[in-house]
């Protein structure tokens, strides 16, 4: 059972960053894919980022330029730097990861708040 631990995340004012960090107990070898979805409140979830096992990067429009995606394969652990930070980027933002079997993994959740 691969185990995703998330951290980072919290509150920061409008133009701020944060770093969130997703470590998977997985080995690097049976990943796929990882990425981060958020869901905010009375909107649709949102896959903000994604990065494949060959280090190819997606982004949502709604974060390009502004988020970054990685990941360290030595720690098996992938983070994402967020900054210019808006009121609409508060969500509970999951770290996500497919594996090469097909399955599909979820982090615990964390909640990111920008006030304006």
């Amino acid at each position: 059972q691969v185990q995703l631990v998330e951290s980072g995340g919290g509150l920061v004012q409008a133009g701020g960053s944060l770093r969130r960090s997703c470590a998977a107990s997985a080995s690097r070898a049976s990943i796929d894919s990882m990425g981060w979805y958020r869901q905010g409140l009375g909107n649709p979830g949102e896959l903000v980022a994604t990065i494949t096992s060959g280090g190819i990067i997606n982004y949502a429009d709604s974060v390009k330029g502004r988020f970054t995606i990685s990941r360290d394969n030595a720690k098996n652990t992938m983070y994402l730097q967020m900054d210019s930070l808006k009121p609409e980027d508060t969500a509970v933002y999951y770290c996500r990861l497919f594996s090469t079997s097909g399955n599909r993994y979820w982090g615990q959740g964390t909640q990111v708040t920008v006030s304006s």
